[in-house]
């Protein structure tokens, strides 16, 4: 068949060219298409459940809301497990599911379970499911921000409630109808509220209650429709419009009258424009902004999201007020084009080194050009077939392409047939002729084709087997495999097609084989070292077994990690304060830290986000903040700091003095990822499960302890999971009974009081916003006034003595005296106290079980071998109580399932590429030979990581699996063309030593163009090049050992097995 194939592709040369052109056309139309993107989205499906409970305790949250939740939320199909989160007024339930599984159909079972599970939630709390997004949804920022000088039409400046209008009701529905966006999230400034600020005293003047004001605000803030009537044949609707429009007709409802007086709400409280309580605030620079952030729909373009949002928050930006801005300051594409173009240009300095190499060993350059005519059309092959399988180019996924290992099948026909054209020259002594030129060149592709082809399909073969890795390292690696095996497909083809085209086309006159000064002068240090190792045969297997040895010992020495991070050249800072940190001061203190950090020069600026915000997809505690500090490119630095690491150490420094804050420094996505993926925002984790709180967190804080004391540790810490506190009014039953209060009845009045009740909505056009009843904020927050507020009592009244005057004795403190009627009213302080203590700050559970999590980064050492000598002193120094137990989490998780899956991976590539080998060369001992190859190549490829002080990783596991396909491809060629010569009828030495020599020339071109090939990855330093080091480290390292060894350990090995049929 291949044979038709050659015969066609000579014959037919300008149908195969004209083929050729076609596909390469289809492959530049998909290069407009194709998804970019900077790493692949590797977050699990998962659907965010949160319920906003006001006022719930994180106790009482995590009893009446995130239990039925999870509970509900067992045994739905493909669910991998559950974690929850409970803090105070809020609860949040993630549920993870299988991968692969569907979103939309994750999305629907969630759905339902909630309705059913609605009934046996609290009156009045209802669950809300998180955006449609991943971890890597949050593509696009940007900070709503007035000028110090600008006015609203009316003279005064903006405040942040102006600004979060604006948000609110111009950017925000404007910025959700961009394609692509799902959800936009505001946090900072205030909600605009319409406030009714009763005074206690006045009311009680008049003889109404909270209650009393709630009912009349509700009644008289209604339209109603009322039919229609026909008349004259005309039919009219009957509207009864009875909604208040503006704080003037608030003020004007009555409420009752007192003694023929109308009595109106303005004449008991304040009528205002109020703010929210709100749960969180942003800053940028040190003062108050207003954020939002854009979530991408799962399965969209990153970067074409956050470019079409880019340009529809400039068109929004022309129709805010003078002095008004919406400023982006983080925008995914910034990195996705810094990590493209890393990617790039390591792959067009990897293309132009292996042509130079090609020139320089062929040395024709028709011939040269010809075999590197193949990186652009297999790149274009792979990018159709990328954008038909919807693949994104990202870093992992251009990441392994090798132009080296592409062009190799090339290179070896090509190679051929210039040897034989230019054999077939010098024996007839003239140029030869078309004839005989497409004669010679399909004979010289027929010779080669069955090593080139079986050395190609083991390389793809040994690629198979990494998609049997899952979970997270599967999402990274399986799009590597996927374009590298198209890649290796699409050259396949074309060396088979359009190789021997091109060459019976472009190779004609005078062809003379000149060897490369850099090929004569290996083969002048390769002919004497070859017969040396012939003459010596044990020594030379000798120092090869020891020399495989010596560097599997290495490996103990070496360390371990998941995955290289990639650096995303902006920096995220993770700030903690005590828990009951209130919010003012937390926005304080944050200023105060941005304009520490905004002194270094090289920081082009600093937002942060504090607390929850308005969707809780990241639920935080006012005491706690997400600083994000946008670094300029390092061609602007000041020159101070030479590199990030230096620059972090510096802001480490600066930002611990600042007091009150403690501190984990990590990167943006890098810390949504790390949390998404295992519910940790740490590279280690070791998690605590049990029942009883103070129990688990005194086996958290010895950990802690322990944990600290290892060499590495950074940044230890237990979660914050006490130390709220709490305004508690504990009710005097007795008391109360004495009154005949019922326990509702107190609740009902603090709830209104402190917390607020909405009593309906003002509409403003389509802007609405909520009418609340809540005391005057001097009155809230005043525990003496609280003690005073009145408590209407069930009693009936004597007739009339709803109209009396009080008795100022009776409201003021209620001694019950005989002499008067019994009290309307009660003071709260009568029949509660009031006093202040500490609860807990948050629970978290996992699987249904609480869960308190001690948190570690590690620096200046590897995870695995940091986790094993933690874990020996825990089991020495900890005592578990029974019923409790622990477990890994954080990045440290990951690490140990790739591992267990690369040790079955790994030896099944193996096994693959042996089983190919043997169908190819149908002799046992023949396969074994090549496959020798292998450990000679992982040698190079351990040393090299030594060397560059590299630890060891799924990369380099990758790495190596790729690297023994490659292995076998040298060894291969060589043995074919050494069985070839002795069929021929040469000695077996001779044929031994000859076929070395002959095979020099393409083992070394491929060595060179292979580790050329990878050169620019394992230097490049730009952004996102730490993920590709690793692997193309492994590859040049073993590339250039296995060549080496095997040009001398393959030949050695062949004579001292075929010893015995030599004489045949």
């Amino acid at each position: 068949m291949f044979e038709r194939l050659l015969k066609l592709s000579i014959y037919q040369r300008g149908l195969i060219l004209v083929a050729v052109a076609a596909m390469a056309g289809f492959g530049m139309y998909n290069y407009l298409k194709l998804p970019i993107d900077a790493v692949p989205d590797i977050t699990n499906v998962q659907v965010q459940i949160n319920t906003t409970a006001p006022g719930y305790t994180p106790l009482e949250a995590e009893q009446r809301i995130t239990f039925p939740i999870e509970m509900a939320m067992s045994g739905l199909p493909d669910l991998e497990y559950t974690r929850s989160l409970s803090r105070y007024g809020l609860s949040q339930v993630t549920v993870i599911f299988k991968d692969g599984t569907d979103i939309y159909l994750a999305r629907q079972l969630v759905s339902q379970r909630i309705q059913d599970v609605r009934s046996r939630l609290p009156v009045g709390i209802v669950p809300a499911m998180g955006p449609i997004s991943t971890g890597l949804g949050e593509i696009f920022m940007w900070t709503v921000d007035a000028d110090p000088g600008a006015r609203k039409p009316d003279g005064t400046p903006y405040t942040p409630m102006d600004l979060r209008e604006l948000q609110d009701w111009v950017i925000k529905p404007r910025m959700r109808m961009v394609k692509g966006v799902t959800e936009v999230n505001s946090i900072g400034g205030y909600v605009k509220q319409y406030h009714v600020s009763p005074y206690p005293e006045k009311l009680l003047a008049v003889g109404l209650t909270l209650q009393d004001l709630v009912l009349a605000l509700e009644r008289n803030n209604l339209n109603v429709g009322a039919g229609y009537i026909e008349k004259s044949g005309e039919q009219y609707l009957v509207r009864v419009p009875g909604q208040v429009a503006n704080l003037v007709e608030i003020g004007e409802i009555i409420l009752g009258s007192s003694q023929g007086v109308p009595i109106r709400v303005k004449n008991v409280a304040d009528v205002l424009i109020g703010k929210e309580l709100r749960t969180g605030a942003a800053t940028q620079d040190g003062h108050e902004v207003v954020l939002g952030t854009a979530f991408m729909l799962m399965g969209e373009n990153s970067r074409v999201v956050s470019q079409a949002a880019a340009e529809k928050l400039a068109e929004i930006n022309r129709s805010l007020p003078a002095g008004v801005t919406a400023a982006a300051v983080y925008d995914r594409t910034t990195l996705v084009d810094k990590t493209i173009s890393t990617v790039s240009n390591n792959l067009l300095e990897g293309a132009a080194l292996v042509i130079v190499v090609l020139f320089i060993s062929l040395g024709n350059l028709r011939a040269a050009l010809i075999t590197a005519l193949i990186i652009p059309l297999s790149m274009l092959f792979t990018i159709s077939g990328m954008v038909a399988n919807n693949v994104s180019a990202n870093l992992l996924s251009l990441g392994a392409l090798d132009f080296g290992i592409i062009v190799d099948g090339a290179v070896i026909i090509v190679e051929n047939c210039i040897r034989r054209l230019s054999l077939e020259q010098q024996r007839l002594g003239r140029q030869l002729t078309p004839d005989e030129r497409f004669e010679i060149v399909f004979d010289a592709s027929k010779e080669v084709r069955r090593a080139l082809l079986f050395g190609q399909v083991i390389i793809m073969v040994v690629y198979l087997p990494v998609f049997a890795l899952s979970g997270v390292e599967g999402k990274m690696f399986h799009p590597m495999a996927f374009t590298v095996l198209l890649a290796l497909l699409g050259a396949v083809f074309l060396s088979v097609t359009f190789v021997p085209a091109a060459v019976a086309m472009f190779l004609s006159g005078k062809m003379m084989e000149k060897e490369g000064a850099a090929v004569q002068w290996a083969r002048n240090i390769y002919a004497p070292a070859l017969d040396a190792a012939l003459k010596h045969k044990e020594l030379t297997v000798t120092i090869a077994v020891v020399v495989v040895i010596l560097p599997l010992l290495l490996t103990t020495r070496m360390g371990s990690e998941f995955i290289p991070s990639l650096d995303e050249e902006d920096i995220a800072l993770h700030a903690l304060r005590i828990p009951g940190t209130s919010l003012s001061t937390a926005i304080d203190m944050q200023n105060e830290l941005e304009q520490t950090i905004k002194q270094f020069t090289e920081v082009s600026r600093v937002f942060s986000k504090i607390g929850t915000a308005e969707i809780a997809t990241d639920p935080m505690p006012p005491s706690v903040a997400d600083i994000f500090i946008i670094i300029k490119p390092q061609s602007e630095w000041s020159g101070k700091y030479r590199s990030k690491e230096e620059l972090i150490a510096a802001m480490d420094q600066a930002v611990r003095k600042v007091p009150g804050n403690n501190f984990e420094f990590t990167q943006p996505i890098e810390m949504r990822f790390n949390e998404l993926i295992s519910g940790v925002r740490s590279d280690v984790a070791v998690k605590v499960f049990g029942d009883d709180l103070d129990v688990m967190l005194t086996m958290a804080e010895q950990i802690e302890k322990i944990v600290k004391s290892v060499p590495g540790a950074a940044d230890v810490r237990v979660e914050q999971i006490t130390g709220l506190p709490v305004l508690s009014v504990q009710m005097n039953r007795e008391k109360m009974a004495r009154y005949g209060l019922n326990g509702s009845d107190v609740q009902d009045a603090i709830n209104i009081a402190i917390g607020g009740r909405v009593t309906g909505l003002i509409f403003e056009g389509d802007r609405r916003f909520e009418l609340q009843v809540r005391l005057p904020e001097q009155l809230r927050s005043d525990i003496e006034t609280l003690k005073r507020l009145p408590i209407k009592l069930p009693v009936p009244a004597a007739p009339g003595a709803q109209n009396m005057p009080m008795n100022p004795v009776l409201a003021g403190g209620g001694q019950n005296i005989p002499a008067a009627p019994l009290p309307v009213y009660v003071a709260l302080g009568e029949v509660a106290d009031l006093h202040i203590a500490k609860g807990p700050n948050q629970i978290s559970r996992e699987n249904g079980k609480r869960r308190v999590v001690i948190t570690a980064n590690v620096r200046g050492r590897d995870i695995g071998s940091f986790v094993m000598e933690a874990e020996k002193l825990i089991e020495q120094q900890v005592k578990i109580p029974a019923g409790y137990w622990l477990s890994w989490g954080g990045q440290f998780e990951q690490l140990l399932m790739a591992a267990d899956r690369l040790k079955i991976v790994i030896p099944l590539a193996l096994g693959l590429v042996f089983f190919l080998l043997y169908t190819m060369l149908g002799s046992f001992r023949d396969s074994l030979l090549v496959f020798s190859a292998v450990p000679l190549a992982i040698v190079g490829g351990i040393v090299a990581l030594w060397l560059r002080d590299i630890p060891l990783s799924i990369s380099a596991g990758v790495g190596f699996i790729a690297m023994s396909g490659v292995a076998v491809l040298d060894g291969l060629v060589l043995l074919s063309f050494i069985r070839d010569l002795r069929q021929q009828g040469l000695p077996l030495e001779q044929a031994i030593r000859t076929g070395s020599l002959l095979r020099l020339r393409p083992v070394l071109i491929t060595t060179w163009v292979e580790s050329l090939g990878f050169l620019p990855m394992a230097l490049s330093t730009s952004t996102g090049a730490e993920v590709q080091r690793t692997l193309a480290t492994v590859m040049i390292g073993s590339t250039l050992s296995q060549s080496l060894l095997s040009l001398l350990v393959v030949p050695v090995l062949y004579l001292l097995v075929h010893r015995g049929s030599a004489g045949k």
